[in-house]
């Protein structure tokens, strides 16, 4: 791309206000690497054609741009498979983007806290109808009437965001390295006056699922990491996939991640944003994975090998009663294109998106990683426009 310049400081007073907005789908790259495989025989009743190529190939190319610099893709499912990649490892060599990199996964972490706190729900372990309280009591100021579990997975419960460590980009920026414990995210919520009554309406935050995070470790006596690996990333064969906590650095291979800014000069720079301190997302947004280990997630969870019934069946609903409702107690979004119905979740780090999506039979899924130079933009990126526009048609 042309005059795409990096700098490893931030000079200057830059106003980059950013939001916490999150675009759903993927970005693209110049040297696409893609390797298409014969599709299994679809599900008659599910029919659809096999994974479109040429049409995904075309989305992911021409990375670096002003909007991405890398992008790995797989589409998968019954009705075929089609793998891609495409971009740079990083600006400075220009090398091409590693396929099988980690990255910052961001909020589809909700959906391991979600099959974490079902399974224990199946070991009898958690109710999802005792309120919260009863749990991590003290949490939730007297305000609050009693919140469900079942209304912090499927963000139903009115307790409002937690605290950060800024609102603009130069803010958090200035305190990356930093560490917000949750438990001080929480308790700042807590602290507040509730939204609106539990039940009556849904709002996404992060702030119900550092909850779930809180009353993991609770009921258990262990990290919430450590539970999370043994009741889903285990079972779903992730290997790849950990929680980082405090640690900035993404370890083992992965791609440089950066954020666009405006110069003093009016000219857009790229930065650096890859070391990270993510502890304040905790259960609500901290995981680095793969996408091989994101589609393990997917089929694992979806096929009933980690999540077992009844409690299977939380993770396909979405509350009744609240008009525009879309969340699930699994921590997935209902989702409708081209007459078919898609479970999502996305999400989004500073340099890095990312999101899954599947049907409930799995005649097609998706999971993409973009190192987006924008990622907490509440526009949609162009690339992960096109990308989701070819996947799912």
């Amino acid at each position: 791309m042309r005059d795409i310049r990096r700098r490893s400081i931030l000079g200057g007073a830059l106003a980059v206000p950013l939001t916490a907005g999150l675009p759903t789908g993927l970005a693209s790259a110049t040297a696409s690497t893609t390797t298409p495989a014969p599709a299994p025989a679809p599900t008659p009743a599910h029919s659809t054609s096999a994974p479109d190529a040429e049409a995904l190939r075309t989305a992911i190319a021409g990375l670096p741009d002003a909007n991405a610099t890398a992008a790995l893709v797989r589409v998968g499912g019954t009705d075929g498979r089609w793998r891609g990649s495409s971009g740079v490892h990083d600006l400075e060599s220009g090398r091409p983007a590693d396929p099988d990199a980690r990255f910052r996964a961001g909020s589809t972490t909700k959906v391991v806290t979600a099959a974490t706190v079902l399974r224990l729900a199946h070991e009898g372990r958690i109710d999802l109808d005792t309120p919260v309280q009863h749990y991590l009591p003290g949490l939730l100021g007297g305000r609050f009437r009693p919140v469900a579990v079942r209304q912090l997975l499927d963000h139903t419960s009115g307790i409002p965001a937690g605290d950060g460590l800024g609102t603009t980009f130069e803010e958090v920026y200035a305190h990356r390295f930093d560490t917000l414990t949750p438990q001080r995210v929480a308790a700042s919520a807590g602290a507040k006056e509730p939204e609106f009554r539990p039940g009556t309406r849904q709002h996404y935050l992060n702030i119900n699922y550092t909850f779930l995070g809180l009353l993991v470790e609770r009921v258990t006596g262990r990290p919430y990491a450590c539970e999370a690996a043994r009741l889903v990333l285990t079972p779903a064969g992730m290997r790849d996939t950990y929680f980082p906590g405090t640690d900035p650095r993404i370890l083992g291979p992965h791609n440089r991640g950066y954020q666009a800014v405006r110069g003093a000069d009016g000219r857009t720079e790229f930065l650096d944003v890859t070391e990270w301190n993510q502890a304040d997302r905790f259960a609500a947004g901290d995981m680095i994975s793969t996408t091989a280990d994101l589609e393990r997630l997917l089929t694992g969870l979806f096929r009933g090998r980690i999540v077992p019934r009844p409690q299977l069946r939380q993770v396909f609903s979405v509350p009744s009663g609240i008009t525009g409702a879309s969340y699930s107690a699994g921590g997935l979004q209902r989702f409708e294109s081209g007459g078919k119905v898609y479970w999502v979740k996305s999400g989004g780090r500073y340099g890095y998106n990312s999101a899954i999506a599947a049907t409930r039979d799995l005649s097609r899924t998706l999971v993409y990683s973009v190192n987006s130079t924008d990622a907490k933009s509440e526009d949609a990126n162009p690339v992960i426009v096109r990308l989701v526009t070819a996947a799912l048609k």
